[in-house]
């Protein structure tokens, strides 16, 4: 087995982990009303954004050829991961309220997380590919 897919392989289980976890255990808060505050908005963009990072993992693992830039795109897409929660789309104005207090630390950690693999994927397809 080739070194640089183990780092597809944990991008793409860190991915579904932020994708299935922004809808559920990690998800937007709750409000007492039951109407959407902008934090359900950006939960609903970490849906979209981990499932193309899923995306991206799996076709690095399928077409080696082309894996040196997946790698890259799937660094800028854990880049926009980052800046999803809180900077792209506000949250909730309360520290204490969930999106604050588990949604983004949580995606921001597993995306850098995500990050730090494709970095590393990138630098082992380079050297594979020498």
């Amino acid at each position: 087995m080739k070194k640089a897919i183990l780092p597809a392989i944990i991008i793409f289980v860190l991915a579904l982990v932020v994708a299935v976890g922004s809808q559920t255990f990690l998800g937007a808060c709750v409000h007492e009303d039951g109407s959407f505050g902008a934090c359900h908005w950006a939960s609903r963009a970490l849906l979209g954004v981990g499932g193309l990072l899923a995306a991206l993992a799996l076709a690095a693992l399928v077409v080696p050829s082309a894996r040196l830039g997946l790698y890259i795109a799937m660094a800028l897409t854990c880049v926009l991961g980052i800046l999803t929660p809180g900077t792209l789309i506000a949250l909730c104005q309360m520290a204490t309220m969930r999106c604050r207090a588990l949604m983004q630390p949580a995606t921001t950690i597993l995306f850098a997380l995500s990050l730090a693999a494709s970095a590393v994927g990138a630098w082992l397809s380079c050297r594979e590919a020498r």
